[in-house]
C-alpha cells in the first residue's frame, strides 16, 4: 500500500470534534497503518490556523510522528505545468491545491482529501499530454 499524503482539508475534518467521521475514520486508519504523510504546505496550513496551546501541541506532535514528502524543484515544476493545464482549461486552481497535489503525483504517493479542487486537478492531470 502506497502512502497517501493527507490534504489539509482532510486533517481539518479529522482533528474536528464534530468533523465527518468517514474522513476521520480514513485518516486515522492511515495513521495506525503507517501509511499517512506530510509535506510542508500542509502543516503550514495546519500552523496557520492553529488556535490555543492544545491544537499548537497537537500539530507539533503530528511533525514528530508522520513522514515529510519533501518538496523540491521537481516538485515545483510539476506544481508550474500543473498551473498551465488548468488555466488552459478554464480552471483556477488555488496555489496550495496545486502544490500539495504535486507533491504527492512526484513521489508516488496517494492522497487523501475532501477538496473540489483536487478533483478538479486530478481530472485535469489525468486528460493532460
Amino acid at each position: 500500500m502506497p502512502l497517501t499524503l493527507v490534504d489539509t482539508s482532510s486533517w481539518i475534518e479529522a482533528l474536528r470534534q464534530d468533523g465527518d467521521p468517514d474522513v476521520t475514520k480514513r485518516v486515522f486508519n492511515l495513521m495506525s497503518e503507517g501509511m499517512a504523510c506530510l509535506c510542508d504546505m500542509v502543516i503550514l496550513e495546519l500552523w496557520n490556523g492553529a488556535r490555543g496551546e492544545k491544537e499548537k501541541q497537537g500539530l507539533t506532535e503530528l511533525e514528530e510522528a508522520l513522514r515529510f514528502l519533501p518538496i523540491d524543484r521537481s516538485v515545483w515544476k510539476l506544481a508550474k505545468g500543473l498551473a498551465r493545464t488548468c488555466r488552459s482549461r478554464g480552471l483556477t486552481i488555488p496555489t496550495t491545491d496545486l502544490l500539495v497535489f504535486a507533491c504527492a503525483e512526484w513521489h508516488g504517493a496517494e492522497l487523501e482529501h475532501c477538496d473540489e479542487h483536487l478533483n478538479l486537478l486530478k481530472e485535469a492531470a489525468a486528460t493532460d499530454g
